[in-house]
């Protein structure tokens, strides 16, 4: 014969709360139509706030935005004071390149110093930077030995198609390049914190 258990009693372990319960239902959507009208009034006031604040918009291209000296636009290729390349095709700016966005292809001018391309006998031939993939992190700037590429001020970089993204020596020599007409550097004593200043 099995013994039986005798069933255990599961008690509510859980504190007792009272559950308020509004008196008038309709106390209860006053309150809340109240409160949801208080909500839109802060809301609507901190928005009417702004109004009369000077506004951060430019107007651009109807007003010329100011960028910071620091700013990294698209690259140039300099030139000496003769007209000359000053790029030797070291390839030290595709090396530096994170991105592989720089191909450089390098030829020999054995022609006398005053008929060279550039200052060098070595030259680059080819230099294309492609802006498909160009992060403008500035290692290309700083792995220049000879101070041939820098950034320049140019943003108006947006394109239709994805190929005029690649950008050619004859885009990038500083001597051809069609520059942004539409900026203003600040001055290096001129506080810029924001895009936006007044001219």
């Amino acid at each position: 014969m099995t013994q039986r258990r005798p069933e255990l009693e599961i008690k509510d372990q859980r504190p007792k709360t009272k559950v308020r319960r509004p008196k008038d239902k309709s106390m209860s959507i006053i309150t809340e139509v109240i409160q949801s009208t208080k909500a839109i009034i802060q809301g609507m006031g901190l928005t009417l706030s702004y109004i009369p604040k000077r506004k951060q918009t430019v107007e651009y291209p109807d007003e010329p935005i100011t960028v910071q000296p620091r700013y990294r636009g698209q690259h140039l290729l300099h030139v000496d004071e003769l007209g000359r390349e000053k790029c030797v095709a070291c390839f030290l700016c595709a090396a530096a390149c994170p991105s592989e966005c720089i191909y450089i292809e390098a030829a020999d001018d054995p022609r006398p110093a005053e008929e060279r391309t550039g200052v060098d006998e070595r030259y680059a031939k080819i230099y294309n930077i492609d802006y498909g993939r160009c992060i403008f992190c500035g290692f290309c700037v700083e792995a220049c030995p000879k101070d041939a590429i820098t950034h320049g001020y140019n943003f108006e970089l947006s394109v239709y198609n994805r190929a005029d993204l690649l950008k050619t020596k004859d885009d990038l020599l500083i001597t051809k390049q069609v520059q942004s007409k539409n900026y203003r550097v600040a001055f290096s004593d001129e506080d810029v914190d924001s895009e936006y200043k007044v001219v």
